[in-house]
């Protein structure tokens, strides 16, 4: 595996596209201090990225306001016409945007292709729905007035953004945020820089305006923190933790900015006795492990019913243990290295605190021979609510099984948690999958599937999971702001 995703860099189709440089007020800025960028499967540095100094961030902002005021005069079909195109360039570079994004964030070549295709899709859909950002008239309760809402653009946006989706997170907050007339200013996760400035290339490449879609590198908190000590920057928008959003709320509320957060998942995902097996499994597989695990999505908690336990448990292990793990660039990987090494460790911890604490491993367990950040595909069976992985997001490839009883039971433990981003149920009783979309305190069911997200789909959590929405026409208002205007004296 060494040097794997170097030599992959270097047959690149389109060499410009590997950018180390950030991107300020349409021009590529360079400075003293550079940060690594680390392949996580070999632990090889394969680029060194600009680290800006704060200032800059000032500078950034300053040229967003400025370029704002040009963009929010033109037509929404205008703006739309750019989205469009880069979109459009984002496709014709798939290969070598899922090979950057391999190389960096470390999932799986087939799964970086896919994440471009569903980044590129929120670029047309936004470009669309910007068209259609209607206001309204509202019947008059005043004599001789007429009464309107316009919805007009914020004002400059910053978005910061995670190494999980390095691709999609920017374009589902940027294409919202351009489709407005809002200016974005980019603060990309310092694990995965490359794929966003590779995006800052097209964005420039297709004619965007300097300074309305720009992409700051360097020192993650400090940079987040100056941007929102702006109060030109009217809105936020950020994907990560829910304890850094928390952080960054506070932060946010000093002046009192539009806040748009997509934070910790803890997923149920409830089998039922009359759940078909093969296609439970499968959906579960694929809800656990895509992303290597590393995921929002991915489900956390397998509560299975106990007429089902043994023949699920049996099932899942066998589909869990034919995943193959390696290098994102091998061909036929199924689960790459994690990102992080502190997420390894996550994993490994939980693993030995659950099987300490009476757990079985039916799967995995052992480490991976290839080391690292590699952790094996594992699969723990009779979990308890009163353990670690029971109780916090795994973000690995560790599943976690545990029975239950009734669905009243399995209600009041799926909705046992600070958490409530996504959850998954699988049952042939339709009343009862309707039951439970009511009663489960999440805002997003999956029913017998484990695929749902889209640029259509209003993508959200409640409790401590998030606030407001991306994507769907909802996630197009979090950069709006409506205007009410009375026309009064109209009478001849």
């Amino acid at each position: 595996m060494r040097g794997m995703s170097s030599k992959a860099l270097k047959g690149l189709a389109r060499a410009d596209l590997l950018e180390s440089r950030a991107f300020l007020n349409g021009a590529w800025r360079d400075a003293d201090d550079r940060l690594p960028v680390v392949d996580p499967a070999t632990g090889e540095t394969i680029a060194e990225v600009t680290s800006l100094p704060l200032d800059t961030v000032d500078e950034a902002v300053s040229a967003a306001v400025a370029a704002q005021r040009l963009w929010r005069d033109r037509l929404p079909i205008e703006r739309g016409l750019l989205l469009r195109e880069w979109a459009s360039a984002m496709r014709r570079n798939a290969e070598d945007l899922a090979i950057i994004m391999t190389a960096e964030q470390g999932k799986p070549l087939a799964e970086s292709h896919g994440e471009i295709t569903y980044a590129a899709a929120f670029l047309d859909w936004f470009a669309a729905e910007g068209e259609r950002a209607y206001g309204e008239t509202i019947p008059s309760h005043l004599p001789s007035s007429r009464l309107s809402v316009q919805m007009q653009p914020l004002g400059v946006a910053a978005a910061v953004t995670p190494w999980n989706f390095p691709s999609a997170m920017i374009t589902r907050k940027a294409g919202a945020a351009l489709a407005a007339g809002c200016a974005m200013v980019v603060k990309p996760a310092p694990e995965t820089p490359l794929s966003a400035l590779a995006l800052a290339k097209l964005a420039e490449q297709v004619g965007f305006p300097a300074g309305i879609f720009q992409v700051l590198t360097g020192e993650a908190a400090p940079l987040a923190h100056r941007l929102l000590a702006h109060s030109d920057i009217r809105a936020f928008s950020f994907t990560g933790s829910t304890e850094v959003g928390r952080l960054l709320l506070g932060q946010a509320a000093q002046t009192v900015k539009r806040a748009s957060l997509e934070l910790g998942g803890h997923a149920p995902f409830i089998v039922f006795d009359d759940a078909p097996l093969a296609a439970t499994v499968a959906g579960c597989i694929a809800a656990k492990f895509a992303t290597s695990g590393q995921d929002c999505l991915s489900a956390n908690r397998i509560y299975v019913q106990r007429g089902a336990y043994p023949r699920f448990v049996s099932a899942f292990a066998e589909a869990a243990a034919r995943l193959k793990v390696g290098h994102g660039l091998s061909e036929g990987v199924d689960i790459g290295p994690m990102t992080r090494a502190s997420v390894a460790e996550k994993c490994r911890h939980q693993i030995a605190q659950a099987v300490a604490a009476g757990a079985r491993i039916v799967a995995g367990g052992q480490d991976s021979p290839l080391g690292g950040n590699f952790v094996q595909p594992t699969v723990l069976a009779d979990v308890t609510d009163a353990m670690t992985i029971a109780r916090e997001e795994t973000f690995g490839p560790v599943a976690a099984i545990l029975p239950f009883d009734d669905e009243a039971d399995v209600v009041a433990r799926a909705n046992a948690t600070e958490m409530g981003l996504a959850a998954y149920v699988y049952t042939d009783d339709l009343r009862r999958a309707m039951r439970l979309t009511d009663r489960l305190e999440y805002g997003m069911v999956a029913v017998n599937t484990p695929k749902f997200t889209g640029a259509p789909i209003p993508f959200g959590g409640w409790k401590q999971s998030g606030l407001g929405r991306e994507g769907s026409r909802h996630g197009l208002t979090e950069y709006l702001e409506a205007k009410y205007v009375c026309f009064g004296n109209l009478a001849a």
